[in-house]
């Protein structure tokens, strides 16, 4: 079974700077924490964090798949994954630079997950780690921002295989 939630909130481009969707992530977070994507806003909550850009604060400023093929700490509790949701975006919030296929991040990320261990994900879809790499839906979230804005999507999915 799938827990729904429903939270009405303005849009950002930065999604954590944005306090209803900051408190609901770091109520989901469990213990260790991969923030890929980190953007300027620090949660409450125990971190790594990357961005690409290297004017915001964080450990790394790597591309999200370059820190991954080359990170050989512990595996994480919970990896947040909120990437620019276009192509457009990523040009635009990361100055022309282009960030890392997804398909080949989510592929790389699980080898960096606790078994049990949670994978948020900010964007369009609903399932996005999905079952064939050993993930189940525990949580959707749907952040609606009014008018014609598209809504943001949270999806909560525990790493199913050990």
């Amino acid at each position: 079974m799938c827990l729904f939630t429903h939270i009405r909130c303005p849009l950002h481009r930065y999604t954590f700077s944005v306090r209803p969707i900051r408190e609901w992530v770091e109520n989901v977070c469990e213990s260790k924490v991969l923030n890929l994507f980190a953007g300027p806003t620090k949660l409450a909550v125990d971190e790594l964090r990357n961005d690409l850009n290297p004017e915001m604060p964080a450990e790394h400023h790597l591309d999200a798949l370059e820190l991954l093929r080359s990170y050989s700490g512990d595996q994480f509790d919970t990896i947040l994954l909120d990437p620019p949701y276009a192509f457009r975006k990523s040009m635009e919030l990361y100055q022309g630079m282009v960030c890392s296929p997804f398909r080949q991040l989510k592929d790389e990320l699980v080898r960096h997950l606790k078994p049990g261990g949670l994978v948020i994900t900010f964007g369009y879809h609903s399932v996005v780690m999905g079952r064939t790499r050993g993930f189940r839906l525990e949580q959707l979230a749907v952040f609606s921002h009014g008018g014609a804005i598209h809504d943001t999507l949270a999806s909560v999915e525990r790493f199913a295989r050990p």
